[in-house]
Order: structure tokens, then C-alpha cells, then sequence
């Protein structure tokens, strides 16, 4: 196949995609061992030298990997895309029928299936090698496996009408099929956010009413001066999997709940646990939510008519390694190519996203004690094995939450 100028700037941008991500690492490498032989003073009351160098490790043990993901995810796209793999796979299905939805569904399909097989290695190793060097790792060899085949069988269920009415869509709603899909996605991620608490978490984790009466109370009283009003507060076993903590809420509308995860009450008072629960309650009372959401319907908006406009180009499909013009394989190239054309805005959403974070902290500290959430934070870092100290430009191209010291310094001031 004769590439064109598309071709060029595709691999201007893999190039400049993959160098900033190895420079980015190497800078947060250089920034957490640098600063590993003491703690930072803000912290040294509460965080030991041992924890301080084990964070260090743990965050260098995860950038080693990530070095060889990098370089080996841009090779598998190269192979996917001007290696020919895209366009073989595309012959595959076409020789079986010539039904275009049959054939884009089998496509988009198999190149999933085939994906979560190269992918599957690093998980591995992630889990049962590093995380497990670490002490985090509480996943067995049975959870992985039911956790594989209850995710497969949702892909189907899910998925495949998903991708079917997606690609008839494309197929038989003329020149803006584009404004109608952003409909159907838009409409199925609410869905599913309203279908996720009660009806799909619960196929992967157990969630028990919170035992604590004690927790409970003082939940109920910040929940009642604070407005919010959920469909219960719910214990998960993320020991099931790891040792790491989190709280999070889930759901849309009045199906919405609050769950911790059992390990992140185990090391915290209740105190903290109802500082941690008000920031989350901060980014309800801000609205973050669905500003998140509108930005996220609107980005997908402009992305589905920008691959409206791509989708009749014939050098977009040339540029990437396709001779055969469909609908199903545009879709892929614009899946697989944009986060490599829109890696440097990253900062951008991260820097609202951690605006976002110090203002659900205001929130906290006026609502409950700014140094139970100060406490709480430093316990997670402590126990998550945070590292303290991050380089700037990694985080501002990598973190959706502020440093641990700039969250802390602004809390102090509240």
C-alpha cells in the first residue's frame, strides 16, 4: 500500500507520543529517588523512612513496567495499523459474509478479544508479580478467572447489541448518523450509571449495609446538614482483590449509594472516615459530577462529528493501513489513534479535575474538621504507598488529584 502525508503525521505523533512519555517517566523517576533518603518535613510525623523508601520503590517498580508498556503499545498499534494487521483482520470477516454489520461486529470483536490477550501478560505481572511484591495483592487465581468470565459475559450481553445498533446507526442514518449515535451512547452511559450500584457491582463484590452504628450516626448527621440523600451506605470486600483503600459513590438520580471499601475503614477513625466521606459529598454540592459528565457528553459530541467528517476521507483510511473504506473500520482507527493526537491537552482535564479536588476539600473542612481529612489523607498515602514527592510535569500529565503537599498546604489554610 502507497502511504500518504496522514501516514507521516501519524508517526510524527507516535514518536512525539512515546518520547514524552519515557522523558515523563525518567523526570518522575529522578524526583522520587532523589528525594527517598528523608521524609518531607510536613509529613515526618506521620510517615516513617521505611514507608517514605517503600513508596519510592513501589513507584519505580511500576515505572520500570510502564517503560516496556509504552514501547510496546506503539509497536502493537504500528502492527495494527501500516503493518496491515487491521486491514488482514478486515479480510478475515469479509470472507465469511457480506453482511457489513456481521462482518463489523466480528471485526470490532475479535480485535477486542485479541487486544485483552496482548494485554494480558502485563496484568498478570502487575498483580501477581509486583503488586504482590509489595504486599498489596489479595487476588487469587479463582477470582481473576470469575472476574474474567463474568467481564466477558457483559461484553456480550452488553456489548454486542451495543456495537450492533452503533453500527447500523452508521450505516443507515445518512450524513449525520453521528448526532443520532451520540444520542444511543449518551443515553446508554446514563443507563448504566443508574444500572451499575445494584444491578453490576454486585456481580463482581459483596456490599453490606455499614455495621458501624456508631459511623453511621455521624454519617447521617453530616448527610442531613449537608443535603445529600442516598439509598444506603454499603461495606465492599476490596480485600477480595488488594490492600489498597478507597471510598467512592456510585449511581445517578436517587440510586445513588455510598460505599467504602472495608480495607480504607480498617485504618481510619470515625472521624476520618466522615472527612473523607464530606469531600465526596464536596464534589456533589460543586456539581463536579455532572460537569464531568456534560464534558464528557460534549467531547464525545465534537469527537463522533469530527469522525463523521473522517469517516469520508479516503486518506484517513490510507494514511493508517486500510484500502477498504467501512464503517466499522474507521471506528477502530479513530479509537485507537486518538489518545496519541490528544495526549498533550491531558493537562488540561487534570488541571480542572484537581481544581475540582481542592474545592470538595474547602467543602470537607467546612463541614467536618480540616485535620481529621489532613490525618486521613496522609494515612492513604502512607498506605497506598503515595509517593510524596512526584515530579510536576509527570503529575500535570498523569494526576487528576493534587500532590499530597500542595492538597495538605491547602487545607492548612482553611
Amino acid at each position: 500500500m502507497a502511504f500518504n502525508f496522514f501516514t507521516l503525521l501519524f508517526l510524527i505523533a507516535i514518536f512525539s507520543y512515546v518520547i514524552t512519555l519515557l522523558w515523563l517517566n525518567i523526570r518522575q523517576n529522578k524526583a522520587v529517588t532523589s528525594s527517598s533518603g528523608a521524609v518531607p518535613s510536613e509529613f515526618s510525623q506521620k510517615i516513617t523512612l521505611e514507608q517514605h523508601q517503600k513508596a519510592a520503590d513501589y513507584t519505580c517498580a511500576k515505572l520500570n513496567l510502564n517503560y516496556f508498556e509504552v514501547v510496546f503499545s506503539a509497536f502493537v498499534l504500528l502492527a495494527w495499523t501500516l503493518g496491515g494487521g487491521l486491514e488482514w483482520l478486515d479480510g478475515f470477516w469479509r470472507a465469511f459474509s457480506d453482511d457489513v454489520l456481521f462482518v463489523g461486529v466480528g471485526f470490532i470483536l475479535s480485535l477486542m478479544l485479541i487486544g485483552t490477550l496482548i494485554d494480558l501478560p502485563f496484568g498478570l505481572y502487575r498483580t501477581f508479580v509486583l503488586e504482590e511484591k509489595f504486599g498489596f495483592n489479595k487476588t487469587t487465581i479463582s477470582t481473576l478467572v470469575s472476574d474474567t468470565i463474568k467481564g466477558f459475559g457483559l461484553a456480550l450481553v452488553i456489548g454486542v447489541p451495543l456495537l450492533y445498533v452503533v453500527l447500523y446507526l452508521m450505516n443507515e442514518m445518512g450524513e449525520y448518523w453521528w448526532f443520532f449515535v451520540w444520542l444511543v451512547l449518551t443515553g446508554f452511559s446514563l443507563l448504566l450509571l443508574w444500572l451499575y450500584p445494584t444491578f453490576i457491582a454486585p456481580l463482581f463484590n459483596k456490599f453490606n449495609p455499614l455495621e458501624n452504628q456508631a459511623l453511621k450516626a455521624k454519617i447521617d448527621d453530616l448527610l442531613n446538614r449537608t443535603g445529600f440523600k442516598s439509598d444506603g451506605i454499603f461495606v465492599m470486600d476490596g480485600s477480595k482483590r488488594s490492600s489498597h483503600g478507597n471510598a467512592y459513590f456510585t449511581g445517578i438520580g436517587k440510586n445513588k449509594r455510598i460505599v467504602f471499601f472495608d480495607t480504607l475503614l480498617k485504618g481510619m477513625n470515625d472521624n476520618e472516615v466522615q472527612a473523607i466521606l464530606a469531600h465526596e459529598l464536596g464534589h456533589f454540592h460543586h456539581k463536579h459530577i455532572r460537569k464531568q459528565m456534560l464534558i464528557s457528553f460534549l467531547t464525545s459530541l465534537l469527537g463522533l462529528a469530527l469522525l463523521g467528517y473522517l469517516i469520508t476521507q479516503p486518506w484517513f483510511f490510507y494514511g493508517l493501513g486500510i484500502e477498504a473504506m467501512s464503517n466499522h473500520a474507521a471506528l477502530v482507527l479513530f479509537t485507537l489513534t486518538l489518545p496519541i493526537f490528544s495526549f498533550f491537552i491531558e493537562p488540561i482535564s487534570h488541571a480542572l479535575s484537581r481544581k475540582h479536588e481542592f474545592e470538595a476539600d474547602a467543602f470537607a473542612a467546612k463541614h467536618t474538621d480540616a485535620n481529621d481529612l489532613i490525618s486521613s489523607l496522609v494515612k492513604l498515602y502512607r498506605d497506598n504507598a503515595s509517593t510524596l514527592t512526584p515530579d510536576k510535569l509527570y503529575s500535570a500529565f498523569h494526576d487528576s488529584h493534587p500532590s499530597a503537599s500542595i492538597r495538605i498546604k491547602h487545607l492548612r489554610t482553611k
